[in-house]
């Protein structure tokens, strides 16, 4: 990649995709980071080698790709800091919530992709649902490809709407995750193993039983009955599950994250 790409915000999810891109070989000086905060700043020019500037200025009209990596509640004034310099860029959004509506008319661009990636980007291991506006070229999708892939995998949707509930399952599907390992590890530490022992078989259950399913031409149903004697221990857990309606409470706890998402983009979208 020889794209100039910016990047508006600084934070985790822009670093991780700024390392991605380092590893596979674009040139640190063709990155540009706008981060209002000192600290922030010193860490990136630190860390990643890329040059860092408190406020937009017209050194982002060299960016063929601008990064909106900023705070739901901060995009507008952002956008509007950024606009007179980014005519010509595509833009990508990581924002959560803010509809490609509400960016398009702030920027002034139809030339919008909007993203929902997960926080195991930072270990090259996300999960992104993409979408773009219909003035998207495919050599703007396969640019946006490049990038995101150095993050993860990925996947399109036909219709924003949709990106609810990306966020709803893998945007905020880490934290699920975390859960359960909190609570496999607190349940290990009660029958007598110590905290360290149940945290590492837990965490090596999670992503021994993932890799299964993602290399399995089954699906998750049939890899779960398999394991599942009837009168068996994993029987008797996933029982009780069941009598507990651990499942529906998961389903109504997932659509209760889908409306959020929905409400930012009416909280903080344009008028």
């Amino acid at each position: 990649m020889t794209t100039k790409i910016a990047f508006i915000g600084g934070g985790n999810m822009a670093s991780a995709i700024i390392g991605g891109l380092l590893k596979q070989g674009l040139n640190s000086a063709d990155i540009l980071v706008v981060e209002p905060f000192a600290e922030a700043r010193e860490r990136l020019t630190r860390e990643l080698g890329v040059q860092a500037m408190e406020a937009a200025d017209r050194r982002l009209a060299d960016a063929r790709l601008v990064v909106w990596a900023v705070k739901p509640q901060t995009f507008r004034d952002a956008a509007a800091a950024v606009q007179a310099h980014t005519g010509s860029a595509l833009h990508l959004s990581v924002a959560a919530g803010i509809r490609s509506d509400s960016i398009a008319q702030w920027l002034g661009s139809e030339r919008v992709v909007r993203c929902m990636p997960n926080t195991p980007a930072l270990v090259g291991k996300g999960m992104t649902g993409l979408f773009a506006r219909a003035a998207v070229t495919a050599a703007d999708r396969e640019q946006v490809e490049q990038v995101i892939r150095t993050t993860g995998d990925l996947l399109w949707v036909a219709e924003e709407s949709q990106l609810d509930a990306v966020t709803a399952l893998s945007g905020s599907g880490p934290a699920y995750v975390f859960y359960f390992i909190e609570a496999m590890t607190a349940a290990g530490a009660q029958m007598g193993l110590s905290p360290a022992q149940a945290q590492q078989l837990a965490i090596g259950t999670f992503v021994g039983a993932a890799d299964l399913a993602r290399a399995s031409s089954e699906p998750p149903e049939v890899l779960r009955q398999r394991v599942t004697s009837k009168g068996g221990t994993t029987y008797a857990a996933l029982t009780s599950m069941e009598d507990s309606r651990i499942k529906e409470h998961f389903i109504v706890a997932m659509e209760k994250a889908r409306v959020r998402a929905q409400e930012l983009g009416d909280e903080f979208g344009a008028p």
